[in-house]
């Protein structure tokens, strides 16, 4: 068979995948960016995805998640689940071959429960 070319898979492709692996996964609150982060968007002008730093080769992936969870969840189930989902995700829509995600809980998000105040409302019998 006749060389068709290459495939290259660009960082930013791999980084949408495993953010919205990570953002599906039960305990993750959020995704975190952070202050560098932000400063590297502004200077390089690359859609930086929130929390995600890839690293693409040519059949393999390296990936890093900052990641905020939910208060109460057990973290460690929530990271393994979260290295899982990414892993799996990224794998089959792309062909590359994860050899790590890398998981760093940056901050723990509070979940405010108490019910909303409600006006006081003054009423008269007639």
């Amino acid at each position: 068979m006749k060389d068709r070319g290459t495939v290259r898979i660009a960082d930013d492709v791999v980084a949408v995948i495993a953010a919205i692996a990570a953002e599906e996964t039960e305990g993750v609150a959020s995704m975190s960016g952070g202050i560098a982060q932000g400063f590297a968007r502004r200077v390089s002008g690359k859609n930086v995805h929130r929390g995600v730093h890839v690293k693409v080769d040519e059949v393999e992936a390296r990936i890093n998640l900052h990641v905020i969870l939910n208060y109460g969840v057990k973290m460690d189930q929530v990271c393994k689940d979260l290295q899982y989902r990414v892993k799996e995700a990224v794998e089959m829509m792309t062909g590359l071959q994860l050899v790590e995600v890398n998981v760093k809980v940056e901050g723990i998000e509070l979940k405010d429960d108490s019910p909303t105040p409600q006006p006081l409302v003054s009423s008269r019998v007639r």
